[in-house]
């Protein structure tokens, strides 16, 4: 009998233990601001709020302060699809914004799709947008197989990438920004028409709102000593030549210039709270993930650099608006309820202009010119015009058609481009990719190119600048790409549910957060993951 009593007592306790959930927070949010250096944190960090987002992430949550890109280009396409997928464009098949198709002959944009349409506005292009060309599965669409599609998962940003790279194939929803009406859109990979309420918040016009405010600085502009003066020729004089940037004459006309200013963020964050409450998002059982990316961070960056007053000014906004979407957080799902990180799809190089004003190395090659000059080149040598069809991400993509219709010797084709490039001022390696193994270089460098290298979608023949030099079009602003420190290391914070407090200087890597938040979910990897759990962040 005593035998029965505690086999029955083992059944009861094994049902028990079965019984109870998997215990994972109400809702995960994950933040990409377009182009933050890591040294963003702690270059502004007197001047973020005691009670701003950035401080409360730093000091209440984990910080990965040596988190690193392992691939290149340094762009923000395949920085968003390797955030969510713990994987390399060498298997997520995203190599950059743009690319040229090698078996098609055709360029091809990141989330083109042209069996979509645009559903809530815009022209048809910016509307004909899908996930499609990612390979592989990402964060949210793990977390949809592992509840049976119980879980909500939702991207947005200004940038159609942005908001659907960072959401996967089988997220319930996309939006993006359509410059053209300021309203944000999706398109019919996800629904048909808009929900009531994302026409609701359209309505609102609140860029002409924004625009009524005009954009100056948050302090007296004397007190921001980490940037250099106002108005210098490098920068971009688009709507002005320095603050206060008078914006009125832009609304119900303008719709773009809104990107190139803080108002974008403050516009992102509208829309994901209006997200948040009308798609219930943390409100059941089941774990639901927003993503946001702030694409503004990058407009203001391309046109006036990493040290101009707009940008500090940016970011001291943007400490306010994390602050603002937090608490709004805190308050419609419950605090410590919810898990969020905080990363960067990128960094950024100084703007050449300001570098030569300080005495520093740098430079800028414009990518046309030079294929321009290499083609006609080529003509004379080989007798065919336009042997190089693209020089997208740092790469050149041979006409592989033409090459091969006049049987003409391809190895002789690139030998004759590297000949010529190597000299070119500004350029450290020009080599063919496909002998990439064999070239003396640095092994991080190698393992960086090798991860960025995706046959179908890569070039033939890589080049390599030295550092600080960009490719530019032009006397103003600054670019990214590059393998180097300033474009390839990024902030990485975590904060919330489940997450400890402190930092570690362990090296880590943008292919580790997808796999760091697998584990806190308790849900299988995405299928190109190559990343590791930092086990560090996790209690």
């Amino acid at each position: 009998m005593r035998i029965y009593i505690l086999s029955l007592a083992s059944i009861f306790t094994t049902v028990i233990s079965f019984s109870q959930p998997v215990s994972r927070p109400k809702l995960v949010v994950g933040i990409v601001v377009d182009q933050m250096r890591w040294d963003y944190l702690y270059r502004y960090y007197d001047r973020y709020a005691a009670t701003g987002g950035f401080k409360r992430m730093l000091s209440q949550g984990f910080s990965c302060e040596n988190t690193l890109i392992p691939f290149t280009p340094t762009v923000t396409a395949p920085g968003h699809a390797s955030i969510y997928t713990g994987s390399v464009p060498a298997i997520h098949g995203i190599t950059g914004n743009l690319w040229w198709e090698n078996d098609k002959g055709y360029d091809m944009y990141c989330t083109q799709d042209d069996m979509e349409k645009n559903v809530g506005g815009g022209s048809v292009g910016e509307g004909s947008q899908s996930p499609r060309n990612l390979l592989v599965t990402t964060i949210g669409d793990e977390l949809k197989l592992a509840t049976n599609s119980r879980s909500k998962v939702i991207g947005i940003a200004l940038k159609d990438r942005g908001g659907i790279l960072s959401a996967g194939h089988s997220a319930n929803a996309a939006y993006w920004y359509d410059a053209a009406k300021g309203n944000f859109i999706t398109s019919t990979y996800y629904m048909q028409e808009l929900p009531k309420w994302v026409n609701d918040f359209n309505a609102k016009k609140l860029v002409d709102k924004y625009y009524e405010q005009g954009w100056n600085t948050l302090y007296p502009i004397n007190t921001y000593i980490q940037s250099t003066a106002d108005d210098k020729k490098y920068e971009n004089h688009a709507f002005g030549k320095g603050f206060p940037y008078d914006l009125k004459k832009y609304a119900g006309t303008n719709y773009n210039i809104v990107l190139s200013t803080p108002y974008g963020n403050s516009l992102t964050t509208e829309f994901a709270k209006a997200t948040l409450v009308s798609e219930q998002l943390g409100a059941d059982a089941e774990t639901d993930l927003l993503t946001i990316s702030y694409s503004s961070t990058d407009y203001i960056g391309h046109g006036f650099g990493p040290n101009s007053i707009e940008q500090e000014d940016d970011f001291l906004r943007l400490d306010k608006e994390l602050a603002d979407l937090m608490d709004f957080i805190d308050s419609k799902v419950g605090k410590d309820q919810y898990t969020v990180f905080l990363t960067a799809d990128h960094g950024v190089a100084h703007v050449p202009g300001f570098m030569a004003e300080n005495k520093l190395p740098s430079g800028s090659i414009n990518p046309e010119n030079l294929k321009k000059e290499i083609n006609a080149k080529l003509f004379t040598e080989f007798g065919k015009q336009n042997l190089i069809v693209s020089s997208f991400n740092y790469q050149y993509y041979l006409n592989l058609a033409a090459i091969d219709s006049a049987k003409l010797d391809k190895k002789k084709i690139i030998n004759s481009i590297i000949s010529f490039v190597e000299w070119q001022p500004g350029i450290s390696r020009v080599f063919s990719i496909d002998e990439m193994i064999e070239v003396p270089m640095n092994k991080t460098m190698k393992e960086m190119f090798a991860n960025g290298y995706y046959p179908k979608r890569s070039g033939q023949i890589q080049l390599i600048m030295e550092p600080h030099w960009i490719e530019g079009f032009g006397a103003t602003g600054t670019t990214h790409g590059a393998w180097s420190p300033y474009d390839a290391h990024i902030p990485l914070l975590w904060y919330g549910w489940g997450i400890k407090q402190g930092k570690t200087n362990r090296e880590t890597y943008m292919t580790d957060i997808a796999a760091t938040l697998a584990a806190l979910l308790h849900i299988q990897m995405p299928s190109g993951c190559v990343g590791n759990v930092i086990p560090e962040v996790l209690k």
